[in-house]
């Protein structure tokens, strides 16, 4: 083993990928390991894992490299060690020097919107004539710009980098790394303005990326940009070539107006780089803001307005969304059909095996474009990730692929020369029990073949946000640190979200223990897949059975529980078998659990049969969410501390104990003990609404207009003419009703939902399958998208209407409702 300690500068390594995250890992023998403790996560925690995986590069901070890890280390005969006081600034180091060999135009990105938006449609529109390189997907923090940095290669003529900080003073590290040449500025938010002193602050170490730029592009509408430009960049960049556009009012030396049609927009521009017209099917503001963006850099960068026209008419919207959705023939379908390069592909392929729902996996693929490598050795490239990642069937769509059929060893395999052959050929009920993931570039149209193999629903879905659960289980994270464990809760189907789908995406972000209502729902999260421990809160003696096959863990609560459960046990006579239980305590709930009056019979009994092994003692915090009953709550944690250490007193040994659920996380954090219960507050909701803002909404309900009708004064609308039309209106129908979870309370007026960002109230009474809402003022079609609850229309506000708990309209969201799970 090689240890080279306290290295301040880059790693000098020949490995060919940079991993910062142990689950992500492809090729271990060409890896290099960055381990990096932070805030939620610590990747030194993974060391000998990845050792066992066959990586032998690593890089340890040098607070982390504890006595344990360097005894730990020190049989790997066949690694090589860097100690370094920062992995990030090694890793940023790193990929400098990397960068430094390529003389190649890179374009930075900065901005509170549209920085992916820009980056994606940029790259399109100047792909045909060049070999660009990209950030996958939004990666644009401190670890995400060198990762996608580090991704130039020789065959590259071009680098389209985005950049993202949340605090002063990092953006001078990332003008190290990525060293942009042309610079562009999208717009000024408020994202991220806790991390900064003021607005204008946040946007002055925005432009610490173009200190060394030689051009910058930016709207100069935006005049807060518009005067720090020309107060601190242009002192320190004096040479630096500014393109700015806007419109007449701003004077801009670049005039830029949209002309709106009916079913499109021109963008009208006059001034230093010539006078254009340019159509678009975009009609919103913000889109039009970010194509004029793309249109300046590129007739500064010389393409003809023809040509840059004729490739406008090929841009679509950006979905940098990979969606996951039930399929046909039992299958899940993992949409991705957007784009289609190694690096999007390997992400794909992570998040595919992440999945546990059906053990066969299959990758559709399209040819892989424009990457400037030979085909041969790309197609080798893909060959080996897809093996890596246990590919079981794979369909290759496009000339080349078919070309290199010979490269890929998976013994089901079929390839066809376009998409319309595949569908018109392609046997569907031979894809039947699998994950099928759909990757293609865009030329090939895979949406095609996602509408083909998707399960089809009636116009409501739910879309479940991952990172936005992800984020969720990270606040809560922070607010107990590492040392204490997390139980998730997904009882009565993740309340409402999806129970074997957030467990998936649980148990890969290494959650502790899984918690669920009854047996029958640990049993279908078992057959999905999930090896997490799994607490069943209403285990009853009929499901004993079920419990010791697949390995459940009961709460075990009265006298009666505990005599079935032991009884059951003597029978059985599979010790080594017995799953662990849960002891529930009633400290003032008075609901379920062992009272004071328990306690001596209780611990007769475990002393008895010391066979019983108790894994976790919990209880249950009567009003953990209202500040009135802080006295209360004080009073049962003391009751619950008491108890417990009688018990552990009986048994000889400690246990995990756990008293506080999401409301309890926020509100009372000294109790924080061994584990909290995460139940609510993973879904998006703040039950104390302390800190809802800190919580991001994870699931967004969506319906579609069916018909609108324009009704006069004095008609009704609806069962029992309840609706009265009381002025000339236009009334639209959606595609839900009470049997969706679309509740009759909020009939008449009560409920409101977003149609393209207005607020339509509910017209006379619900139906099961149909809702009327008045749209009268609203841009309204048949066929348009409409929010019932999201980021726009907050759940908790249609809980106050409905006189309610989000928890009731989150939990009765009908099971022909369909999800659609993403991750951006």
């Amino acid at each position: 083993m090689s240890i080279i300690e306290n290295t301040s500068g880059a790693i000098d390594t020949h490995a060919l990928n940079l991993l910062t995250d142990s689950r992500q890992l492809s090729f271990p023998e060409q890896s290099i390991f960055f381990a990096i403790k932070g805030e939620r996560h610590d990747g030194h925690l993974f060391l000998t894992e990845l050792y066992q995986k066959g990586v032998r590069e690593f890089v340890i901070e040098l607070a982390s490299f504890t006595e344990s890890i360097r005894l730990e280390t020190t049989t790997w005969n066949d690694a090589k060690i860097w100690i370094v006081p920062s992995s990030i600034k090694a890793l940023q180091k790193t990929v400098t020097v990397h960068r430094n060999k390529f003389h190649i135009p890179v374009i930075g990105i900065v901005g509170s919107n549209g920085k992916t938006i820009v980056k994606e449609w940029l790259s399109q529109l100047i792909a045909p004539d060049q070999r660009v390189v990209a950030s996958p997907k939004s990666y644009n923090s401190q670890i995400g710009v060198p990762l996608s940095v580090w991704n130039i290669k020789n065959e590259h003529t071009l680098g389209i980098f985005e950049a993202g900080i949340s605090q002063a003073h990092e953006m001078e590290y990332l003008q190290q790394v990525m060293q942009p040449t042309t610079g562009i500025f999208t717009n000024i938010g408020s994202a991220h303005d806790n991390g900064f002193r003021s607005r204008k602050q946040k946007i002055t170490e925005k432009l610490r990326l173009f200190t060394k730029a030689k051009k910058l592009i930016y709207r100069k509408d935006y005049n807060d940009i518009d005067e720090e430009i020309s107060l601190i960049l242009r002192p320190v960049n004096p040479f630096i070539k500014i393109i700015c556009w806007g419109s007449t009012v701003s004077q801009a030396p670049v005039q830029v107006a949209y002309i709106f049609k009916r079913n499109s927009a021109v963008i009208s521009m006059s001034g230093e780089l010539g006078s254009h017209r340019f159509e678009t099917n975009f009609r919103d503001e913000a889109s039009l803001e970010n194509l004029t963006h793309c249109i300046v850099f590129l007739l500064d960068f010389g393409l003809p307005a023809s040509l840059i026209q004729q490739r406008i008419e090929s841009l679509r919207p950006v979905s940098m969304r990979l969606e996951l959705k039930e399929g046909t023939n039992h299958c899940y379908i993992i949409d991705d059909a957007y784009n289609n390069d190694i690096q999007g592909l390997s992400m794909a392929l992570n998040f595919l095996s992440q999945q546990e729902q059906r053990k066969q996996k299959t990758v559709i693929l399209s040819d892989v474009l424009q990457t400037g490598q030979a085909p041969a050795e790309l197609y080798a490239t893909i060959a080996k990730l897809l093996k890596e990642k246990h590919i079981d069937r794979l369909i290759g769509i496009g000339s080349e692929i078919t070309n290199q059929a010979s490269c890929f060893d998976i013994q089901d395999q079929e390839f066809y020369n376009n998409t319309d052959t595949f569908l018109a050929q392609f046997q569907f009920p031979t894809l039947h029990d699998s994950l099928v993931l759909v990757k293609g570039a865009r030329p090939f149209s895979f949406e095609k073949i996602v509408h083909r193999l998707q399960q089809k629903a009636h116009g409501t879905i739910l879309e479940i946000n991952l990172d936005a659960l992800t984020h969720n289980l990270n606040f809560y994270r922070t607010k107990v640190g590492q040392g204490t464990k997390v139980m998730a809760m997904v009882k009565a189907f993740a309340y409402g979200s999806g129970s074997s789908e957030v467990a998936n995406l649980l148990q890969y972000h290494r959650v502790d223990y899984l918690g669920v209502a009854y047996a029958d729902e640990g049993v279908a999260l078992r057959q999905s897949g999930i090896t997490l421990p799994i607490m069943v809160m209403n285990a009853t003696l009929p499901a004993f059975d079920l419990l010791w096959q697949y390995k459940l863990e009961p709460e075990l609560y009265s006298r009666q529980i505990l005599t079935d459960w032991i009884t059951y046990a003597v029978q059985r006579n599979e010790p080594s078998e017995m799953p662990t239980v849960h002891l529930k305590l009633d400290t003032g709930m008075h609901r379920l659990g062992f009272t004071e009056n328990d306690y001596e019979w209780l611990h007769q009994q475990l002393k008895e049969n010391p066979g019983v092994k108790i894994s976790t003692i919990f209880t249950h915090l009567v009003g953990a969410d209202e500040g009135v009953h802080n006295d209360f709550s004080k009073q049962q944690y003391q009751r619950f501390i008491e108890g417990a250490s009688q018990i552990e007193k009986t048994i000889g040994y400690t246990t995990v104990k756990h008293i506080l659920n999401s409301a309890g996380i926020v509100r009372f954090p000294e109790y924080k003990m061994d584990m909290v219960r995460l139940g609510i507050g993973l879904y998006g909701v703040e039950a104390t609404n302390r800190e809802q803002s800190a919580l991001q909404t994870v699931g967004t309900l969506k319906t579609i207009i069916s018909q609108i009708k324009y009704l006069s004064a004095g008609e009704t609308v609806g069962y029992s003419r309840k609706g009265q039309i009381t002025h000339d209106s236009a009334i639209a129908t959606l595609a839900i009703g009470y049997a969706d979870g679309y509740d009759r309370r909020l009939g008449n007026g009560v409920g409101k939902f977003m149609v393209n960002g207005q607020l339509c109230p509910t017209i006379g009474n619900i139906c099961m399958d149909m809702t009327m809402i008045d749209v009268t003022g609203a841009i309204a079609e048949e066929g348009n998208e409409v929010i019932v609850f999201g980021k726009e229309v907050p759940i908790t506000d249609l809980a106050k209407n409905m006189g309610t708990i989000p928890y009731e309209i989150l939990t009765g969201i009908g099971e022909r409702v369909k999800r659609v799970f993403y991750k951006e």
